[in-house]
């Protein structure tokens, strides 16, 4: 059941980010008409993907955004950067020793990443 303050602090919250929203909206619509935005190198074009999104579990990318907007990385990122870094070092590495021991360790960091990633799915931390 809701509390009558609860639902106070819920409308205060939702009429400041219409605020907010308007606030942007009416920014991005003069920067429309004094021609700002058109002379963006990037407009009208697809935003790049940062580095990493595909490796990223789609359920984690808008979490990690949000994070590295923040100026947060969570520990799961350099994971991640560890294995697209052991994935191209085994695509280049010839067959051997080292290349064994290249999917070792790949195997090894994907089980660790797997298991961690697993724990925050369950935890409902994201």
């Amino acid at each position: 059941m809701t509390r009558p303050t609860d639902s106070h602090a819920r409308q205060q919250r939702d009429a400041a980010l219409r605020t907010l929203d308007e606030a942007i909206a009416d920014h991005l619509a003069q920067a429309q008409r004094s021609g700002e935005l058109q002379g963006a190198p990037s407009y009208g074009k697809p935003l790049a993907e940062m580095a990493g999104w595909d490796e990223t579990p789609v359920e984690f990318r808008l979490p990690f955004k949000i994070l590295k907007n923040a100026g947060v990385q969570p520990p799961e990122i350099e994971l991640f950067h560890q294995r697209a870094a052991l994935r191209q070092a085994l695509a280049e590495a010839p067959e051997g020793p080292e290349r064994e021991a290249l999917q070792r360790r790949l195997g090894e960091l994907e089980q660790a990443l797997a298991l961690r990633l697993e724990g925050l799915r369950a935890s409902g931390r994201l």
